[in-house]
């Protein structure tokens, strides 16, 4: 059995490494959004021209991202996403939602005190993880039906 993982949400710490390095040798394939923060604002005005207006130069790489994102997790056996220290993440909340709706197996990976905050959003996952590391406990789990040793 292979999965199909796309990681999703914040994009400033090395928790995308950290689950990657320990999927190693599990038959997983990986996903997940731009990563570069700077390629990401601008590939809208990059590809397709500037804009004066700061409002159209974020919708242009938002739509533009957009392709990847839904790509990748209509693409997914599974869906991770993270939650980071400002769990105002709107594209990580978007992302969840798309998962749930489109039925996928969702993990959402987020710190204890934002439980009350993504609360509905921890409803339609079915695991909650804190770590990487138990994220890749269930990914090996799943493929293998081993417990951590």
């Amino acid at each position: 059995m292979m999965l199909k993982v796309h990681l999703s949400g914040e994009i400033h710490t090395d928790w995308r490494d950290r689950i990657q390095a320990g999927a190693k040798g599990l038959d997983v394939v990986f996903t997940g959004p731009v990563t570069d923060h700077e390629a990401s604002d601008d590939c809208g005005v990059a590809i397709l021209g500037a804009e004066a207006d700061k409002f159209w130069h974020d919708h242009k790489g938002a739509q533009i991202n957009a392709i990847r994102t839904r790509k990748g997790l209509e693409e997914a056996d599974v869906v991770v996403v993270r939650f980071g220290e400002k769990y105002r993440q709107w594209n990580a909340a978007f992302d969840a939602g798309y998962a749930a709706a489109l039925g996928k197996s969702l993990i959402v990976l987020q710190m204890p005190e934002h439980d009350h905050a993504l609360k509905e959003v921890d409803a339609a996952a079915l695991a909650v993880a804190r770590e990487p590391e138990q994220v890749v406990a269930i990914l090996r789990y799943v493929l293998e039906g081993t417990l951590p040793g």
